[in-house]
């Protein structure tokens, strides 16, 4: 709960910011026209000023050039400021979805650092596609489509980004990037260096009844973490007419080291000091490449292919340095590669426009876990497990506009053939075949320029991350551990979504029945002494989400409100976890003359359920941003801060078969962060190609 200081702090500060607001305001520049969308749904203007946002069917179309988010900074500013996004520590997340996968110029993002290094003065145009169809992949909620500007500058062009960020400790991260374009050639080279360094404070308490008595187990942990990523890339675009292909390779390597110092305590026993030390030693490679031809003016052809294989070496040590208890040491080694393609072909139909395609992978992870201490290898042994997958989907869609009405239909079918060994020996209980067949469709209706309704339905299957079907445990404390289910199932999920808007205001509605969905839990783990288990199972639960959004500008004020409402229906070993979480966003974007433009959002929750955890509530939360432009928006100067007055709660509860968890949690949330950006004749890549398979690339 807030203080009575942190509210009267509250009320100053918003108080003078609503008297800048209204009086310390210009005349805002006129929006850039955005281009005609041939071939799709009618439009709704849901902003008439900067930034343009349009409601076309289910996907919002935010038009970027001429706006006062032209020259906020990276793509990760422009995204924070646009109505239903959300970004904390450069994750990008969508309000009320989950598993959104983002594509840059047709091709999808494979790596988080691509949003950094993309400047906000060469995007042109953002699409949320909000109900995405059978071309996406069924387990897809969300998809944002980000297309640059075309400014076709011949020779050399220069990009470099700084990043210098204070929180508890320093980070700093750089990057640069190099192109040369000649003719229908485009060459590139890519180098990013990111070190990153972190420390989260927390307690964690588990309470419950064993052998008839109540009983406590805890720990405190004090987490550092330091980081260094890479990343090395270089490629080549050709596009003459109607035809394009281009190619590139990427190298990334990863070192980090995590350092855990804390305590362990087991009733009113004396609490034993702990040290947890962890090497992680990674690196990856990435070549992809594709091509797309447009002949008979009509028909649009397009593939696209990856092959990546990566490497993880991991090894922990924990101490206890004041106690007589053994060290214990584990390593795990990790190898996956995978192998993808996508074809698909695009032309009119009946009026309307068809896609047809077919999408395929094949992966293959094995992980060799060497738990070290005989002690604990009793009840967390070594294992060699190894997982082959195999998929092969099909997928057709079909859009068409009947006056004022517009329908998009699709049908996806996949099959998945999955082996998983333990040991060399195959496990029958886990492998398995599935043949999906997955429908959606969308119906919409225009009423007006400013009132548009949509109504659409989805069926997806969700595949478990690989992280999570391992049968591995990992040693956590003396009476913790944590694990994977090698016997989870695919989920499956029946969604049905209401979109509307009306003038400034947009509604959204979405009710999901989940079959087998995913959820941790804590239960006992069968020992010889007390073990406390952390791992997922499968669960089935109703879902419902409300979110009401407005935004209008007011001469250079641009404020994006949004106020919603999750609740679920789940019970689980008598056990229900219903209680509903109310949210807002209160987004301000205010452009001042000379180049100047000001940040302020502000965000709060209540305390609710989501799956089986209680998050605890976080009221009011702040983060701003202050940045300039100079030499001719040739640099970019801007600093933010984000949780301004450290009110943001991390803290959470789980009560799963009789156990009772109570987490309390400091995050790296408060800091300050200089942006430098410096652009020498910076032009849009002509790279079309998207990523083959990007749901088995998360899985990875």
């Amino acid at each position: 709960m807030l203080q009575i200081f942190a509210h009267m702090k509250t009320k100053i500060f918003l108080s003078l910011l609503t008297s800048i607001l209204y009086y310390g305001m210009g005349h805002a520049q006129n929006s850039e026209t955005a281009d005609t969308l041939t071939q799709q749904l009618q439009e709704v203007v849901v902003t008439a000023k900067q930034p343009a946002t349009k409601l076309v069917g289910t996907t919002l179309v935010s038009t970027i050039p001429g706006s006062n988010l032209a020259d906020i900074g990276n793509a990760l500013d422009v995204l924070n400021q646009l109505p239903m996004i959300r970004v904390q520590d450069n994750e990008v997340t969508v309000i009320g979805k989950s598993n959104i996968e983002i594509y840059i110029d047709g091709r999808s993002m494979r790596d988080e650092q691509e949003l950094q290094q993309l400047l906000s003065s060469n995007i042109k145009k953002v699409e949320l596609l909000m109900a995405p169809g059978a071309m996406y992949e069924s387990t897809t909620g969300a998809v944002l489509k980000i297309t640059t500007k075309r400014n076709f500058v011949q020779g050399l062009s220069v990009t470099d980004q700084f990043i210098l960020e204070r929180r508890r400790k320093w980070s700093v991260m750089d990057f640069l990037s190099l192109s040369y374009n000649a003719g229908h050639w485009e060459f590139f080279a890519d180098g990013t260096i990111n070190h990153n360094n972190t420390l989260i404070k927390g307690s964690t308490t588990n309470t419950l009844v064993y052998q008839g008595k109540e009983t406590i187990v805890g720990g405190s942990q004090n987490n550092d973490y330091l980081a260094t990523v890479g990343s090395v890339k270089a490629g080549f675009n050709y596009a003459k007419d109607n035809q394009s292909l281009g190619a590139y390779y990427r190298y990334n390597p990863e070192r980090g080291n995590f350092k855990n110092t804390g305590s362990e305590w087991y009733n009113d026993e004396p609490e034993i000091q702990d040290e947890i030390k962890k090497q992680i030693r990674a690196h990856s490679h990435l070549v992809s490449a594709y091509y797309e031809n447009m002949f008979a003016d009509k028909y649009l052809l397009h593939f696209d292919g990856d092959f990546k294989s990566s490497f993880q070496n991991n090894s922990v040590a924990t101490t206890y340095p004041d106690a007589s208890h053994p060290v214990v040491n584990s390593t795990d080694k990790r190898n996956s590669t995978l192998v993808a393609g996508k074809l698909y072909l695009n032309f009119p139909l009946w009026n309307g426009e068809f896609t047809v395609g077919t999408q395929d992978s094949y992966t293959h992870t094995s992980l060799d876990y060497q738990m070290l201490n005989p002690e604990v290898e009793e009840y967390i042994p070594s294992s060699l497990t190894d997982a082959k997958q195999t998929s092969v989907a099909l997928y057709a869609a079909w859009s068409r506009m009947f006056g004022k009405f517009s329908l998009n239909a699709g049908l996806r079918y996949e099959y998945v053939n999955y082996e998983f060994k333990v040991n060399n020996e195959r496990d029958d209980d886990v492998s398995r075949r599935h043949n999906l067949l997955t429908p959606d469709i969308s119906l919409g209706y225009s009423f007006n320029d400013e009132s548009q309704i949509s109504l659409s339905y989805k069926m997806a299957t969700v595949k478990p991350p690989y992280s999570q079907l391992t049968g591995s445990l990992s040693y956590v404390g003396i009476h913790q551990i944590e694990g994977g289910n090698p016997m989870l199932r695919d989920e499956r999920m029946h969604e049905v979504q209401l979109f509307g808007t009306w003038k400034g205001f947009m509604l959204q509605a979405d009710f999901t029945r989940s079959m087998d969905a995913f959820a941790s839990v804590k239960q006992l783990y069968p020992a010889d002494n007390l073990q406390v288990l952390l791992h997922p199972i499968n669960i089935n639960l109703s879902s419902f989400s409300l979110y009401l959004v407005w935004s209008k500008p007011v001469k250079r004020w641009t404020p994006d409100v949004t106020v919603g409402l999750n609740r679920q229906w789940l019970e689980l070993d008598g056990t229900k976890y219903n209680k509903p979480m109310f949210s807002y966003f209160f987004n301000n974007t205010l452009s001042l003359p000379h180049g100047w433009l000001i940040t302020a959002n502000i965000s709060g929750y209540t305390s609710g359920d989501m799956r089986t955890t209680r998050f605890g509530k976080s009221l009011f939360t702040m983060d701003m941003s202050v940045g300039k432009t100079f030499f001719n928006k040739s640099l970019n100067v801007k600093l933010s801060a984000t949780d301004i007055f450290n009110t943001a709660n991390n803290d959470w509860t789980m009560n799963t078969f009789g156990i009772f968890v109570d987490k309390k949690q400091s995050n790296d949330n408060r800091g300050i962060a200089l942006n430098i950006i410096y652009k020498f004749q910076p032009y849009k890549s002509k790279y079309k190609g998207s990523s083959a398979s990007e749901t088995e690339l998360k899985r990875l």
